[in-house]
């Protein structure tokens, strides 16, 4: 029978019975018929059984290849450890994951400020895990069942897989194997690393026998080979912060190549030993994956429960991974690879089907996307230009010519389920790289499926705003973190006010942008804002840069050198630099006025004062807070009206 309420499902569908989800409890595994799990996961996420939830597609890959997985979502660390204990003992190993996120980045803000809400636990509740669950989650667990495989994998742990920089602790801390208890590590996309880990153990190898399986990290006693790569030491980078940029470039280059080689890093008197990850998934592979008997729904167990995560994905239809655009301040590419792996049409559609299926679905797909929406079943046309290439980027400084940009499998899927009969709209809700689609194609036919791709983006994909990320104004702030010039958004927001003005529509586009990002300085944001007032944008989607593990941005923020060339690069670190950059973000905010215009005086820019306060500008003293004789400026109700037009856009 099936479990349904009307009255405590939040999201008012029919819930599939206990025994079409991995089971999450001793009753559930004996209802099964189960004594005992061979593998069982432990996940700071709660339990949704969807492919864009981590733990869930690495249970159903295990169970798709015979073995009885259990999920542990949430365990309570705090108490007598009864959730470490509900389950008993595997037969081959434990999993565990801090879920979709880093902890630190799920639990504090860009200023180090706790957040009050966590959108991977049901009720959005904050508190139910720990700061780093990937080392205590293990170190429970091993405690417990010291002769039963811990092993890592999820976000955190393969981003913290070399010597790091921690935002959250202001220091360099090691590979995450050496402060956790986990026997291996597995990083990135991890459905073939599982698997095989899996039939090796099961076959009867000892996991500390299992030294070359594909995107693990491991400690090994074993001597480098002669290709491999030797990163200076965890000791050396924490005595010399250039050496830490130095090993960045080389971890970057092995991780966005085809065919990488071993990365070793001497840790004390251990070598962490890095093994290069699998090629990137076929098409075939990937359909394996996304076509498993998912639920699509959360478990029965969070009845009357919303999950924010769910929400913002159960309409959603995910058509590729990883990522070629580099971002200086990006890990896409870090954990999916620079390769893209591609769903096929057919595996697309049907799970399109699926969402129309659901008692909720109300004609609406909220999102065909990916990691970057746009670059499904985009690579290099000479694949062997692409196994020798070590390019972080293949759009910048500008599109490598080997690339195939042409639009037209990405059209063809949007009109694939357009097509459906429940589909009345779908939208592209995953960012857009603007510059992809509006760069030079090879042939003819691609551009022209470019110029249409961007028009029917806009015209028929767009839920009323478009969110895109030029990210900042000034071209050496973009040249950092390997973004196109600003022109670039200038000619792309041409396209959509004219597509727009075409089709009778008034849809916004919202950009995105960044503050004190590596190479900024306070008069670029000064710049920003008055760049942005001209083009009329009152800014929402900003963000301060947050420093995160495996990212060029993060490297030189830390280190204060360019992991590539060896230079430094200017970085806002205290609270002060950072907040007297994020103001100019809201220079049309009556309370920030006087504070820009004392930071723009300091700058000695009275002409960004002119432009962004034209009506209250008194050229005398620079200034808008007071007037000649030192009174409070109070504009009349005309001076009033002109402010306002000067500095607010109406929504």
């Amino acid at each position: 029978m099936k479990e349904s309420s009307s009255n405590n499902n939040p999201y008012y569908l029919p819930l599939p019975p206990k025994s079409s989800y991995l089971p999450t409890s001793k009753e559930e595994m004996e209802s099964l018929g189960w004594e005992q799990a061979d593998v069982i996961l432990f996940s700071g996420d709660a339990y949704v059984d969807h492919p864009s939830f981590g733990a869930a597609v690495i249970g159903r890959v295990l169970q798709s290849q015979g073995y009885k997985v259990a999920i542990v979502p949430q365990p309570n660390w705090r108490d007598d450890l009864r959730d470490f204990k509900k389950l008993g003992k595997p037969r081959l190993f434990f999993g565990v994951s801090a879920g979709a996120m880093d902890s630190m980045v799920n639990h504090y803000t860009a200023n180090r400020r706790l957040r009050h809400d966590d959108a991977y636990t049901p009720g959005g509740r904050h508190g139910m895990r720990p700061d780093y669950p990937t080392i205590v989650y293990s170190k429970i667990l091993k405690d417990l069942y010291p002769d039963v495989p811990v092993v890592a994998g999820g976000i955190e742990a393969s981003l913290r897989r070399v010597s790091h920089y921690d935002y959250w602790q202001d220091k360099l801390r090691p590979s995450i194997l050496a402060d956790c208890s986990a026997d291996m590590i597995i990083y990135g996309m991890g459905e073939k690393p599982i698997a095989e880990l899996a039939r090796r153990l099961n076959s009867g190898e000892s996991i500390d026998k299992i030294k070359d399986l594909p995107q693990t990290v491991i400690f090994s006693d074993e001597k480098p080979g002669e290709k491999d790569i030797v990163l200076n030491s965890f000791e050396e980078c924490l005595k010399n912060k250039k050496s830490q940029a130095l090993n960045f470039r080389h971890v970057e280059e092995e991780s966005n190549k085809m065919h990488g080689n071993v990365i070793w890093q001497k840790t004390g008197n251990r070598m962490v030993k890095i093994n290069p990850m699998y090629p990137p998934m076929t098409t075939e592979e990937i359909d394996a994956s996304f076509d498993l008997p998912y639920t699509r729904m959360p478990h029965p167990r969070y009845k009357g429960k919303h999950i924010p995560a769910y929400d913002m994905i159960r309409h959603s239809v995910n058509m590729h991974r990883g990522c070629f655009g580099g971002c200086a301040f990006c890990t896409i590419s870090a954990h999916q690879g620079k390769f893209i792996a591609s769903r096929s049409k057919r595996s697309i559609v049907e799970e399109a089907k699926k969402v129309c299926d659901m008692p909720d679905f109300k004609g609406y797909i909220s999102d065909l996307g990916g990691p970057s929406a746009n670059m499904y079943m985009m690579g290099g046309k000479n694949k062997e230009i692409c196994a020798k290439c070590v390019r972080p980027s293949c759009l910048h400084p500008r599109p490598c010519p080997n690339l195939d940009n042409d639009h037209g499998k990405v059209l063809d899927i949007y009109h694939a389920v357009d097509s459906l009969p429940k589909v009345k709209k779908s939208f592209i809700g995953s960012g857009v790289r603007y510059d992809l689609a509006m760069a030079k194609a090879q042939n003819e036919k691609g551009d022209a499926n470019n110029k249409r791709y961007l028009a029917e983006l806009i015209r028929d994909h767009v839920s009323g705003r478009l969110k895109v990320a030029p990210e900042h104004t000034s071209d050496v702030v973009l040249d950092c973190m390997r973004k196109p010039s600003f022109g670039l958004f200038r000619k792309f927001k041409t396209i959509f006010d004219d597509v727009n003005k075409k089709a009778g529509l008034k849809q916004q586009l919202i950009p995105y942008f960044i503050s004190s990002h590596p190479a900024c300085r306070e008069e670029d944001m000064a710049e920003l804002a008055v760049i942005t007032k001209d083009l009329d944008f009152h800014l929402e989607q900003v963000q301060d840069f947050t420093p995160t593990p495996m990212t060029v941005a993060t490297e030189i923020y830390f280190t204060g050198y360019h992991p590539y060339t060896g230079e430094k690069v200017y970085t806002a670190r205290t609270e002060k630099e950072k907040l007297a950059q994020r103001q100019f973000f809201f220079w049309y905010k009556p309370d920030a006025r006087n504070q820009i215009i004392s930071s723009l005086n300091k700058l000695h820019r009275p002409d960004l004062i002119k432009a962004l306060y034209p009506m209250g500008y008194i050229p005398n003293y620079g200034r808008l807070a007071k007037t000649e004789d030192k009174k409070p400026y109070r504009p009349n109700k005309s001076q009033a009206k002109n402010d306002r037009r000067g500095y607010s856009k109406k929504k």
